[in-house]
């Protein structure tokens, strides 16, 4: 019996948003297409790295999930590694309140120096990667389409406006506080729902709290009736790769978003949903899907329709899984020339 291709994924720890998107969730793909696939926690003491060393000896490939690695244990996994390819889906490059850090990209560089392969999670990312690597292609973020109904039961009497985050967002949340502040004042039966780990205060506007749960965020979203995102333009936000955003339209939301980064990329402007700048764009948006029940429904269908072209895991596990397999292929024909 032919022994089954085992790929080995190094992640920072399991319950990250990227180990469970970018990794965990491909384990069921590959597996289908005949991969055995495991992960691993790439932080431990020496005994414990060791083991994780002794794993990439062992597989035939080894992808690494956003981890640059502290020399000398980046240079092992490097040179034990069959053959080995970086993920990432964030500016890991750049320090996170948006300034350049030549520590961090040292390291990055470092570490594609000696990989075979990038994804990159968008194409600013991909971008950067292709100074430091000739092998680069974007491996856009994906949702699990099946998760999301297309038409969850939605209050009658409010507009929702979600936005679904976490502490360490807040503050974008929080830059378009006065301009929701301003529409509730005209329109009193817009709510603001926070689906995330805490509340804001607000004066005139209605907000609800909604713990985050795995298990209930797919339903959260969809019961929802418009989706926002907001984000700032540095080096650090361009790396972001628009997850919220794909939550949004893949629960059939039409979204009002920041013309910045990757959302660019993702929302077609007028068809999923608006792009918007100013303070004036945004009231502008909102009100306009708030008035017209038609529009975000269709606005909402045609989101859901770009999520499952592009940006749902029956489409870019087919991607994943033809990498895999054409890196073994060069790795066997490779071994075959030397034999």
């Amino acid at each position: 019996m032919k022994k089954q291709p085992y790929i080995l994924f190094l992640s920072k720890r399991q319950s990250s948003a990227s180990t469970r998107y970018r990794g965990l969730n491909y384990f069921s793909f590959l597996k289908q297409a005949g991969f055995t696939p495991a992960l691993m926690d790439s932080k431990g003491n020496l005994v414990h790295k060791i083991a994780v060393l002794k794993e990439v000896m062992k597989a035939d490939v080894v992808v690494v999930l956003r981890k640059t690695f502290s020399f000398p244990f980046r240079r092992f996994v490097q040179l034990l590694s069959k053959k080995l390819i970086f993920d990432f889906d964030d500016a890991i490059f750049a320090k996170s309140s948006g300034g350049q850090s030549k520590l961090r990209m040292g390291r990055f560089k470092s570490m594609l120096a000696g990989v075979d392969h990038v994804w990159a999670g968008n194409r600013y990312l991909a971008e950067t990667a292709e100074q430091f690597n000739a092998s680069v292609e974007i491996l856009p973020t994906a949702v699990d389409l099946n998760r999301y109904k297309s038409s969850e039961a939605k209050p009658d009497n409010n507009i929702d406006i979600v936005w679904i985050g976490s502490s360490s967002t807040k503050k974008y949340l929080q830059e378009v506080i006065p301009v929701l502040e301003k529409l509730a004042e005209r329109v009193p039966r817009i709510r603001l729902k926070i689906i995330a780990d805490f509340d804001l205060e607000t004066r005139s506007l209605t907000t609800l709290p909604i713990a985050w749960k795995n298990e209930t965020e797919a339903e959260e979203l969809g019961s929802s009736h418009i989706g926002i995102a907001m984000m700032s333009d540095d080096p650090w936000s361009r790396g972001k790769c628009g997850l919220k955003v794909l939550q949004y339209m893949a629960a059939s939301l039409p979204v009002v978003v920041s013309d910045a980064g990757v959302h660019g990329e993702i929302v077609d402007h007028g068809e999923s949903g608006y792009l918007v700048n100013s303070e004036s764009e945004w009231l502008s948006a909102l009100t306009r899907l708030i008035n017209d029940e038609q529009l975000r429904l269709s606005m909402g269908e045609y989101g859901r329709h770009i999520v499952s072209a592009r940006y749902s895991y029956d489409v870019t596990s087919i991607q994943v899984i033809k990498r895999l397999k054409g890196l073994i292929t060069k790795r066997n024909d490779q071994c075959t020339k030397i034999t």
